[in-house]
């Protein structure tokens, strides 16, 4: 499907990033739930503060009874429509405190923006829009099917909401519209989580899928643990908050799995977040 990518199409020109400087903790009052939220991009038929409304809708779905407690939060959100792209984050130096969203959309195709912004969205909740937070295996499959996940969840809480209270005039219908999009997504994850094994077991996936996932570990080949993180963060949304845990450390996604987890639980400890998120990974994937 997609995920980060480090090319950037601008104008008609590719554009490389720029040189990337090692992370640093922000540690500001702006956290990603108030950062302002800038546009950028051609948005073709779609208004851009109509695009801005869904987005900001989503965000507070997404957000919603969430503690947010990453010390990495950015200033700022910048989305950019780019049609014809793949989704992403651009991974960039300046400005250096704006989390940088792409995503790629038609007309008024707010299903999809809803469901584009809120995973790239979530891996900004996920410290992974800074310059040095380009994905690697063997573990980013993990945060790619807990960003699916959050999304997801959040296209449902947006769904409700835009029910009783839509963005734009006599449009609480599309609520509808929203829910059968998720549906359909959700119907294809719990399918692939079954492909090979009736019992949907997330360890009995992973040792399946293991040596691939060291290879490749984006959304596509996660698509079996998508179920599970979904079923995860909608049975204990106080685990959404371990998500601003992640990729403190060196070496982020590119660490053992075992050692991952381990880095990801003392990262919960230091920023008094549930940590429930990692040990019940760590369970369900039979790591010690």
């Amino acid at each position: 499907m997609r995920r980060r990518h480090f090319l950037f199409l601008l104008g008609g020109s590719l554009l490389l990033p720029l040189k990337t400087t090692p992370a640093w903790p922000i540690c500001n009052s702006v956290s990603v739930l108030d950062a302002p939220l800038e546009l950028g991009g051609k948005w073709g038929g779609s208004a851009p503060s109509d695009a801005a409304a869904v987005m900001e809708r989503m965000r507070t779905a997404c957000l919603a009874g969430v503690a947010l407690v990453s010390d990495r939060q950015p200033d700022r959100l910048r989305v950019d429509n780019h049609a014809g792209t793949l989704p992403s984050i651009w991974l960039h130096s300046q400005p250096p405190r704006t989390g940088w969203i792409i995503v790629s959309i038609g007309t008024r195709d707010w299903c999809k923006l809803a469901y584009q912004f809120g995973h790239e969205f979530g891996h900004v909740l996920c410290n992974s829009w800074q310059s040095d937070a380009k994905p690697q295996t063997p573990c980013q499959w993990i945060e790619e099917a807990l960003v699916e996940a959050f999304s997801l969840r959040g296209l449902g809480l947006l769904a409700d909401a835009w029910e009783h209270a839509p963005p734009f005039p006599r449009d609480a219908a599309f609520a509808d519209a929203i829910r059968d999009y998720r549906e359909k997504m959700v119907v294809n994850y719990r399918a692939a989580s079954k492909e090979q094994d009736e019992t949907a077991s997330l360890r009995k996936w992973f040792n399946q899928h293991e040596a691939s996932l060291h290879v490749n570990g984006g959304v596509k080949a996660a698509a079996g643990a998508v179920s599970t993180m979904l079923d995860l963060l909608q049975t204990d949304a106080t685990m959404i908050a371990d998500l601003g845990a992640l990729n403190r450390w060196p070496g982020r996604s590119g660490v053992p799995l075992h050692h991952y987890l381990n880095l990801w639980e003392k990262s919960c400890v230091e920023l008094k977040a549930p940590g429930r998120l990692p040990v019940r990974l760590r369970n369900l994937l039979a790591q010690q």
